[in-house]
């Protein structure tokens, strides 16, 4: 009975009844949420209904994975479909870029060579040219024109078409300001120049810059790319560049009927080893194809012979324009309108004339020369300066320890050649006045010497060392033309040797290096014999057998 009153009073228990409807609450509020939720047109928050999962549980879980997987596929073929008309339109673009290259005013060396700085100009009574007593006739200009710019003209104007073109000279004759003058002309339409350099890394760039092409680098892709195409090496790069330059030459030959023109300047700055051979005949291999489809005309210039001895053996299309110093009556010319130019007084005809007779008509030596205040003064200077440059790269060195024997040899035959030219020089000064004095030629005509020339295998022979030639013509000492015929570099190179070569005991200098260094290469070939443990009285025999032994 305890136990019944206990139990019944436990029902009757106020807290009981608070947890029975503590219990239904939650029951009681999610269905008036989800009524409040139906009357204001929301979606329900709990799924209302029988379960629609797997087995009867999980809720809406396979409506959730269906939407995922809808909206992946959706992003990929989205993503993919930009790609395509992203990749599609940065070719366009790289076409566009590189045509824009050869648009009319956009060259970069063009632009660095209209921007120059140039001395402003005086508005004094003083500086003109009635002042200065200037009676030239006709308009004067900045640059002589000589007599291969028409060609460069041509070529420019794109009226060359079916060659491309090797321009050979020393350095300073006017070769890049020729190209410079006719590309100014046409407002550089349709041409593109590069400078060379041995580090092909550099020339990338510079090709890159000149073309208006960014090698793909500029590209947002390369999270989906595989590995950078710069790895390859900057031939691939390039090659890459001339596939494109290829499609947009195709492309304005069409539309305009003229070939672009492409230039490159300087190549002799390529290495000449493995690599730069390699990158010149990739340049040759597409000249000579862009060539003969009349596409685009490629412009090499070079101070240097040995571009054109490597480009010269799978040349089938290419013509050379040889550019040379100025005669004597063109350089006293030209140094008259230099002297105009530079707003310098008028000199008489004789003291150009003893100018000229240092300097020769190389031009840049006459704009050096035609700025001075004194111009002889200055001409003397530059010849002190070649003179001395000269004997710290070819000098002799009597008594030359072993240490330095290929160089002396080096030295020893780069004065046999040079004092070959000497003598035939002299030869030809004295061949020249005889005949004045016979009267065959007039007095006028001494000044039209030219400098010595030697054949390239004469000189072989000569020099006994052919090899050391390339070097002496990288140096600018020598010149070597399409003929095959080495010069000096310049008039002041030839002065110098004369004075060095016209010392008082040169001959025996020059002789006494010369056995120095075949002692020293004695000695070289001479083996020393060492006998050990031989006491004072023994006896050493030595016997040289000529014959060798017979074998029957």
């Amino acid at each position: 009975m305890r136990c019944t009153a206990a139990g019944t009073r436990g029902l009757h228990n106020p807290n009981h009844a608070q947890l029975r409807r503590t219990a239904h609450q939650p029951e009681e509020l999610t269905h008036g949420k989800t009524q409040f939720e139906a009357v204001s047109g929301e979606l329900p928050s709990t799924p209302v209904g029988p379960p629609t999962g797997l087995g009867g549980y999980g809720g809406g879980g396979g409506n959730g994975v269906r939407d995922a997987v809808l909206t992946t596929i959706v992003g990929v073929i989205v993503l993919f479909t930009g790609g395509i008309v992203y990749m599609a339109w940065y070719k366009e673009n790289v076409l566009w870029k590189i045509e824009k290259a050869f648009a009319a005013g956009y060259d970069p060396a063009l632009e660095l060579a209209k921007n120059a700085i140039k001395k402003p100009a005086e508005t004094t009574e003083s500086s003109s040219a009635e002042s200065l007593d200037w009676d030239l006739e006709g308009p004067w200009t900045q640059h002589l024109r000589r007599a291969e710019q028409d060609l460069i003209d041509r070529i420019i104007q794109g009226k060359e078409v079916g060659h491309y073109f090797i321009l050979l000279g020393p350095k300073g004759t006017g070769k890049t300001t020729m190209i410079l003058d006719a590309m100014q002309a046409v407002q550089a339409e349709g041409v593109a120049m590069c400078d060379a350099h041995p580090d092909l890394e550099v020339f990338r760039l510079r090709l890159g810059k000149a073309l208006n092409y960014e090698y793909n680098e500029d590209t947002q892709t390369g999270l989906f790319q595989r590995r950078d195409p710069r790895e390859g090496g900057p031939a691939l790069d390039i090659e890459r560049a001339l596939n494109k330059l290829e499609k947009v030459a195709l492309s304005h030959a069409k539309k305009t009927g003229k070939p672009l023109i492409l230039v490159l300047n300087n190549v002799h700055y390529f290495n000449h080893d493995d690599d730069g051979r390699n990158m010149l005949l990739q340049f040759q291999q597409r000249a000579e194809a862009w060539a003969a489809s009349g596409i685009l005309t490629m412009v090499f210039s070079s101070d240097d012979f040995w571009p054109f001895f490597v480009m010269r053996k799978n040349a089938s299309r290419m013509h050379v324009v040889s550019v040379y110093d100025l005669s004597a009556k063109d350089a006293l010319t030209a140094a008259m309108r230099m002297r105009l130019n530079a707003r310098q007084k008028k000199e008489s005809p004789e003291l150009l004339k003893e100018v000229v007779d240092i300097v020769g008509g190389r031009l840049t030596y006459l704009g050096k020369v035609t700025k001075a205040q004194d111009m002889v003064g200055h001409a003397k200077h530059m010849l002190a300066v070649e003179k001395a440059w000269l004997l710290s790269q070819v000098g002799l060195i009597p008594d030359c320890d072993d240490d330095v024997m290929d160089e002396q040899k080096w030295s020893s035959c780069s004065w046999l050649l040079l004092r070959e030219f000497v003598r035939k020089h002299q030869q030809e000064m004295q061949r020249k006045q005889e005949a004045v004095a016979r009267g065959e030629i007039k007095e006028e005509d001494l000044n039209d010497i030219e400098l010595p020339r030697i054949s390239y295998y004469e000189c072989r022979q000569i020099m006994t060392r052919p090899d050391f030639m390339d070097e002496l013509d990288r140096k600018n000492i020598i010149a070597i033309d399409i003929n095959h015929d080495v010069t000096p570099d310049s008039w002041l190179i030839l002065h110098a040797a004369e004075e060095v070569v016209g010392e008082a005991g040169f001959d025996d200098l020059l002789d006494s290096v010369r056995d120095r260094v075949d002692e020293i290469e004695s000695l070289h070939r001479t083996r020393e014999l060492t006998f050990k443990d031989v006491d004072a009285g023994d006896r050493i025999r030595l016997t040289v057998d000529k014959g060798g032994a017979r074998v029957v």
